[in-house]
């Protein structure tokens, strides 16, 4: 009845035969195993093209920081949503990888920037005065802090106006199989072909133990990456524990089934809910998270039957989030649909 996060479960079964596959021997370290000089090809199948290549990170703030500081010089900025994980939950990272970058805010509904606003605010932008940052990326993330999903002509159109000022295309993809798994287009589609340059591609949250990749799209962006992910301390020297999840994880479309696992159980979470008096959603759901307003004895009634969740906004709030993951049982759903139907009357 854990519903705080899908940074909460373990890892899903296909990683850990993986990483007790990975356990037997000994291996070339720092990345000069197999497994790890095999990843980019892996990624190369998934997103049908030879033009990118791929190195393993273990956590999502690395890999966002690092394709940032990649794409953004010390006095650049880095165009993203107000509520974008990378300003509201990485304690200056972004900033501190970049050497000073400054995080430039967009507003949206449901999480989104749009693209016509992000035009906008460039156009009157002040590009090549000295007293003011220079635009230097856009950071995406995918899906939304709000649980919602950027498609490929939300994604294209944002691109075209990155092409237009000559800024980079980042994006944060912690849940992007998730994303993808609502949108059921191809990976390609959702990232290189609509103008995506750099993804943080997430593990974590969909079934790994620690595990991320930085996805770069255009090769020549990633041509000192090596030495930017060592000072940074991401070079494992056991990198081959890395590769081992990111293999379990993408072998035999696990990632994507346990995405439409996750999602599911978020569907039927809120279809369940939004049938109650006195409830409603915040938010489309398009992916595993849930955003729902309750009444505030309800929530008080929840948390006392053991139900556990965040509110979202802060203490007081009357908006929580649920996340399912995919692990999550239809019986954990149920019980939180049923019991807050019983508070609710």
């Amino acid at each position: 009845m854990d519903f705080r996060s899908d940074n909460v479960t373990g890892a899903c079964p296909e990683v850990m035969t993986a990483l007790a596959a990975a356990n037997a021997g000994s291996v070339s370290s720092y990345g000069d195993d197999d497994l790890t000089k095999g990843l980019t090809r892996r990624f190369q199948e998934i997103f049908e093209t030879d033009r990118l290549v791929a190195f393993p990170v273990a956590t999502g703030t690395a890999a966002n920081s690092l394709a940032l500081a990649q794409l953004t010089p010390p006095f650049g900025a880095v165009w993203c949503h107000a509520n974008a994980h990378i300003e509201e939950d990485e304690c200056g990272a972004p900033e501190f990888y970049t050497g000073g970058a400054k995080l430039v805010l967009l507003g949206g509904e449901h999480g989104r920037i749009d693209a016509a606003d992000l035009a906008a605010r460039l156009k009157a932008y002040p590009f090549g005065v000295e007293h003011h940052v220079q635009p230097g990326a856009v950071s995406l993330t995918q899906a939304t802090e709000s649980g919602t999903a950027y498609r490929p002509d939300d994604i294209a159109a944002i691109a075209e106006v990155c092409r237009k000022y000559r800024l980079g295309l980042h994006v944060d993809g912690a849940r992007f199989a998730n994303a993808l798994a609502h949108l059921n287009c191809s990976a390609a589609d959702l990232t290189w072909k609509a103008g995506v340059d750099v993804l943080s591609f997430g593990a974590t949250k969909n079934g790994a133990l620690a595990a991320e990749a930085l996805v770069f799209f255009r090769p020549e962006l990633a041509t000192d990456f090596v030495y930017r992910r060592k000072r940074a301390g991401h070079l494992f020297s056991k990198m081959r524990f890395l590769s081992a999840q990111l293999d379990g994880y993408l072998d035999d479309g696990v990632w994507l089934r346990n995405a439409r696992h996750a999602n599911a159980m978020a569907a039927r979470l809120a279809a369940g809910l939004a049938k109650l008096p006195g409830v409603s959603l915040a938010h489309p759901v398009e992916a595993n998270e849930v955003f729902v307003t309750l009444p505030e004895a309800a929530i008080v009634a929840l948390e006392a039957k053991g139900f556990r969740f965040h509110r979202w906004g802060g203490a007081g709030a009357t908006t929580i989030r649920l996340v399912t993951a995919f692990n999550t049982e239809e019986k954990a759903v149920d019980a939180m649909v049923g019991a807050a139907g019983k508070v609710l009357a």
